[in-house]
């Protein structure tokens, strides 16, 4: 007999149980059933793959939109705000008196900045003020002998012109009056002649006694009266000679006194480069007149824009030379952007294009337009130059600066300083 195994208690409902599902599960199913049991696994799977079209989808539509955005700007952060940094220096030497402002204090245009001592510019300016009141007067006399001078050639020239044709016709008057008593003298002559002649005669006759005496006296006074006319008219011819030869001698004088009369307009020429000397007297002392003046304003160092006071360096009790900075004046009303892209991303960039700006100092955004971009890459620019025409030459990616303006207003509270690092995304699309 073979021994009875017993179950536990329970465990052979257990067996039952068991063994009834298996036989269950074995025996094929009816069509209702097993189209319940397939329904769900067809859906679930069917809803999987129409669930990873619709992310595929999602994933494209992001991708194409991601894709727009970070190709539709070029952005860097190899950028910083610029501006205009005013050197403020002094154009006279002096001794700096007083300082009227401190490091980054705001000052307006024309804003006294530093004072220096006006004494010796003072003393300068009263001298040139001397002197050019001097030189107007003199130039005011020397513009009044003009017209004398003029005046006064011309009589002269008119008076020495009139006395060289009187001399001539003196001269003429002289030559008849001598030329008249030379024939006077030859008459006198001839009349002595016969006077003498007859006078040798009456002696003849006296001396026979056919004449009376009183004939012979006359006779001698006849022949003595024609031998002093004769001196006499040799006397005048003698006078007539010498009034030639004083008529000759006005004329020479005359003439003499004519040419240097004709020298009138060459001193009138003189006289008037002696006016335009005294006028251009005038005018340099003018100008130094003016000299002075701008030194007495050049003692007054003023603001030439708005601005923050920086890097000063000048304090009281300083002497300053020409030229010599004292402070710089930042104008924060005028800046703008300067970004330095990679050459590859300038190939769509141009000017007016949109631009954003983000502040590392305050965290604001701004915004801007693209003005121009510079002739010459960073490098160019630089102190030293990379030179590439050698044998170890590695191509890098330059960057070329390009000017962002910023839009108007944008900085009214004067927040933006220049040398603040910036990042400008610049719209190209």
């Amino acid at each position: 007999m073979e021994p009875t195994t017993q179950s536990p208690p329970g465990q052979g409902a257990a067996n039952d149980t068991t063994t009834e599902s298996q036989e269950r599960s074995s025996k094929p199913l009816p069509a209702t059933e097993r189209d319940y049991h397939t329904r769900p696994s067809r859906a679930k799977s069917s809803g999987f793959r129409i669930a990873i079209v619709i992310a595929i989808i999602v994933l494209l539509v992001i991708g194409f939109f991601a894709y727009r955005y970070f190709t539709s700007y070029e952005s860097t952060d190899d950028a910083q705000i610029d501006g205009h940094i005013n050197s403020v220096s002094a154009r006279i030497s002096g001794h700096v008196i007083k300082l009227n402002v401190q490091d980054n204090q705001y000052v307006a245009a024309g804003t006294v900045l530093v004072e220096i001592d006006p004494a010796d510019y003072q003393l300068a300016y009263d001298k040139a003020k001397a002197d050019y009141a001097d030189a107007r007067a003199a130039a005011l006399a020397a513009g009044v002998n003009v017209p004398i001078a003029s005046i006064s050639t011309s009589g002269q020239m008119s008076a020495t012109e009139a006395d060289v044709n009187s001399a001539r016709a003196g001269i003429e008057v002289a030559l008849h009056q001598y030329q008249a008593a030379k024939a006077q003298l030859q008459q006198a002559e001839a009349n002595d002649v016969k006077a003498q002649n007859d006078l040798g005669r009456y002696k003849q006759l006296i001396s026979k006694q056919e004449i009376s005496q009183q004939q012979f006296d006359q006779a001698v006074a006849a022949a003595q009266a024609s031998s002093a006319g004769v001196e006499a008219a040799r006397a005048t011819v003698d006078a007539a000679q010498q009034q030639v030869t004083q008529a000759q001698g006005k004329l020479v004088q005359a003439q003499s006194n004519w040419a240097t009369a004709r020298t009138a307009p060459r001193q009138m020429q003189v006289t008037r480069a002696r006016e335009a000397s005294a006028v251009a007297q005038v005018q340099r002392m003018k100008a130094n007149l003016d000299q002075a003046q701008l030194n007495m304003q050049y003692t007054k160092v003023v603001a030439p824009v708005n601005g923050i006071v920086s890097d000063r360096t000048v304090e009281v009790g300083q002497n300053v030379a020409p030229g010599q900075e004292l402070m710089k004046v930042i104008n924060l009303d005028d800046i703008w952007v300067t970004a330095n892209f990679k050459e590859t991303q300038l190939r769509e960039m141009k000017g007016g294009q949109r631009v954003v700006i983000d502040v590392d100092a305050n965290g604001r955004k701004y915004y801007g337009r693209v003005d121009s971009i510079a002739g010459a890459s960073g490098a160019r620019f630089s102190l030293l130059p990379p030179e590439n025409a050698t044998g170890n030459y590695v191509k890098v990616v330059q960057r070329i600066p390009v000017r962002i303006d910023l839009d108007p207003g944008s900085n009214k509270d004067h927040q933006l300083r220049p040398g603040m690092s910036v990042t400008p995304k610049v719209q190209i699309r």
